[in-house]
Formats: C-alpha cells, sequence, structure tokens
C-alpha cells in the first residue's frame, strides 16, 4: 500500500488554511504554489505549505484528513505553531 501526506496550506502567518492529502507532496504543493489546483486554494492564493504529517498507509491519510477538517481552527494552528511557529514555507525542506 501506498503512503499518504496531510498537509496544510496557507497564503501567510494565521491566514486561511486549507487542508488536504496526497500520495505525492512535493509535486502537490507544487502545483499549488503554480496555481494549478483550481478552486479554495487558487481562489484565495494558498501557496504555503505550512504543516505536514506523513502515514504509511494513504487510507490512514485520507481518515486523518476527515478528521482535521471537522475539527475548530484553533486545533489546526495548534499542529502547526507545534512544528512550525512562524508559519513558514516548508515547501523548501522537502526531500
Amino acid at each position: 500500500m501506498k503512503g499518504g501526506w496531510v498537509y496544510f496550506m496557507s497564503n501567510r502567518r494565521d491566514g486561511i488554511l486549507y487542508v488536504g492529502v496526497t500520495s505525492n507532496l512535493s509535486y502537490r504543493v507544487w502545483q499549488h504554489r503554480e496555481g494549478l489546483v483550481e478552486g479554495f486554494t487558487s481562489r484565495y492564493g494558498l501557496k504555503r505549505l505550512v504543516y505536514y504529517e506523513r502515514f504509511e498507509d494513504i487510507r490512514d491519510a485520507i481518515q486523518r484528513e476527515k478528521t482535521i477538517k471537522h475539527w475548530p481552527r484553533a486545533w489546526k494552528v495548534r499542529l502547526i505553531h507545534a512544528i512550525n511557529p512562524e508559519w513558514h514555507d516548508l515547501y523548501e525542506t522537502l526531500a
């Protein structure tokens, strides 16, 4: 089974948040940054990767994304602050 990622995109520190899931994080974030993902992320200019989690099984990533989407914003912000308090763009740190 293929692994997966849950990730948050934003437009700026403490900005709008988008939660997504993918099997190829660097490619998916590149698509967001280039404006190739239509809809919410392109409409609001969400080009900054501010959080991500890796899962060995894509099904676990999908379930985690569904769970997080129902969370209050404060819980999502707390996750970001735990690893990225300045809301830096983590795209350049991806291997």
